[in-house]
């Protein structure tokens, strides 16, 4: 289902003002949000996330752009978005992609996924360097 919503889905060409282009802006959201439950079930992330974290990561990932006010750059934004969403859906990318990219540093900030303290307990300091420039 979701797949067909994004087929419908698409950005034109040019936005005529700043005000369309946010429009634009709030459709791609609610439809992102509207595949949230197809993410989940494709990339098994109920043991990991759950959808208000995931909804919260789109937020985040959509916010980071806010300061952008050219109509041109925030429909290049928006057709980069598609494609990421198309690519997510379609199942272009793995589990892992997923979890590296959009789930696991949030978590991370959050502080909801590990315990750094029992992490470093009983390592030498190379070890802590070595974990804390990889991801795990």
């Amino acid at each position: 289902m979701a797949s067909m919503m994004l087929r419908n889905f698409r950005v034109p060409p040019n936005s005529v003002s700043l005000e369309e282009a946010r429009n634009r802006t709030f459709e791609f959201f609610k439809m992102a949000c509207r595949s949230t439950p197809t993410i989940m079930d494709i990339y098994n992330l109920d043991d990991v996330v759950t959808h208000s974290q995931l909804r919260s990561i789109i937020a985040s990932e959509i916010r980071k752009n806010s300061h952008v006010t050219d109509p041109k750059v925030i429909d290049m934004l928006l057709f980069k978005g598609i494609e990421e969403l198309r690519n997510v859906i379609e199942h272009s990318k793995q589990r892992h992609h997923i979890l590296g990219q959009y789930v696991l540093p949030v978590l991370d900030r959050e502080n909801l996924l590990h315990d750094a303290g029992a992490k470093d307990r009983g390592m030498s300091d190379f070890l802590k360097n070595f974990y804390s420039s990889n991801y795990f």
